[in-house]
């Protein structure tokens, strides 16, 4: 089995660990990144395109496919499933299509599928200046949430709670987003939809995050986790925990919006990440993305569920029927987390071996480098990292993992030193 994937923009050494699994479960990858470093892969199987122009990127593709006839095309960027729709519609290979993708990506193109099928989706509203902005959330009723329409990792999205904080939050949303990496990553020359914000209203219940895959009329609940951080201002100090808290009956409840939203995107073959909150004792849907869940979320199916999100990227990606089933729980429970650390340029990270050497440790990866800038809210949302453990309870996996995170040693650059 032969598949290419593809990042208009290299996402720095993000997926290495992810395509490495690609190839653990057997296939040969082959890696074409518009713009990227020249040693990110195997020289025989990695092309550099010098551009993120789509249309540099089809050539390019087209020329190696003539030549190595893959099977499919993936990606696990958030910023490429549009790109990777167009590729594979123009080499001829399964994928979602051009429309079903950006209608997957565009988070108003998507609440505006949610509407005219009916999925149960939050009020929103397309704003395009603070005077909107704040009429929007007049309409609504405070809390809102304050989102961009190609946003991604929670970078700009915000809980506003009043007209005071969104005449303070909206002008730094508005800024922020045109300089946003995950935009910036974006192919050149594609028809993305509307570039902004919005406004919707808030939704007061608990979160699930779900991975799950679309096949023909079906969709299957892979793998869910109760996301059980304590809400604030912004959404990006994710804290999991799996096997979900859901009884039966909710879990059919969220089956059924998932694959509402789901056909109302237009996706019958694909991969989902899906992310549900309840209002009022109801699932509703903050949205589908068509590529796994990130950071550890993977490995959370794999550990508690059984459910195998790469291994599904591969087989839809070429066409094949997918190996899944209906949610089952396997029992063992696991809590994962964001690492978070304060604003600057990092000097070093200092990871001690009783962290990195656990047995309770099942997911540890730091994606911030010494040299690298840390940006938080209102300015941005970088992380450190992620880590995970298991254990016999959800308490005993938590206390795990928080006694772990205080281990880990963060240090910046301070003003006037060489960096």
């Amino acid at each position: 089995m032969k598949l290419l994937a593809i990042e208009a923009r290299q996402n720095a050494t993000y997926y290495q660990s992810r395509y490495q699994q690609v190839q653990d479960f057997g296939a040969e990858l082959y890696v074409l990144n518009g713009i990227g470093t020249p040693d990110f892969w195997p020289k025989d199987r990695y092309r550099v395109v010098g551009s993120q122009r789509i249309d540099d990127l089809i050539t390019e593709a087209k020329n190696w496919h003539e030549q190595e006839r893959f099977d499919g095309i993936i990606t696990f960027s958030e910023s490429a499933v549009t790109t990777v729709a167009a590729v594979a519609e123009a080499l001829g290979l399964p994928g979602v299509g051009v429309e079903a993708a950006r209608t997957s990506r565009n988070k108003l193109l998507m609440r505006e599928a949610h509407r005219r099928y009916d999925a149960p989706h939050p009020d929103f509203r397309f704003v395009t200046d603070l005077r909107e902005a704040l009429g929007a959330a007049d309409d609504f009723g405070y809390p809102v949430i304050l989102k961009p329409t190609l946003g991604a990792a929670s970078n700009f999205v915000f809980k506003v709670d009043d007209r005071e904080e969104m005449t303070e939050l909206f002008p730094q949303a508005l800024e922020g987003i045109e300089g946003m990496s995950w935009f910036e990553m974006e192919a050149h020359g594609l028809d993305l939809g509307p570039h902004g914000l919005l406004i919707e209203s808030f939704l007061d219940g608990e979160e699930f995050l779900i991975e799950a895959v679309a096949w023909d009329d079906e969709v299957y609940l892979g793998s869910i986790v109760d996301r059980i951080t304590v809400e604030g201002g912004t959404f990006d100090d994710d804290v999991h925990h799996a096997p979900t808290s859901l009884t039966t009956e909710q879990v059919a409840a969220v089956h059924r919006v998932v694959r509402a939203g789901a056909h109302a995107q237009g996706l019958r073959r694909s991969v989902l990440h899906a992310e549900v909150r309840f209002h009022r004792g109801e699932p509703y849907l903050l949205e589908i993305a068509i590529r796994p869940g990130g950071g550890g979320l993977d490995l959370i199916a794999g550990i508690t569920a059984t459910h195998n999100p790469i291994r599904a990227v591969m087989d839809v990606a070429r066409g094949a029927t997918p190996r899944v089933r209906h949610y089952r729980p396997t029992g063992v429970h696991v809590t994962a987390m964001c690492l978070l650390c304060d604003a600057g340029r990092i000097a070093s990270i200092e990871v001690p071996a009783e962290v990195a050497e656990s047995d309770r440790v099942f997911f540890l990866k730091v994606t911030a480098r010494p040299g690298d800038v840390i940006r938080r809210p209102p300015e941005g949302n970088s992380i450190l990292g992620f880590l995970g453990t298991t254990g016999t309870s959800l308490e005993d996996a938590r206390e795990t993992m928080l006694d772990y995170a205080s281990k880990i040693n963060v240090t910046f650059v301070q003003e006037g030193e060489l960096t």
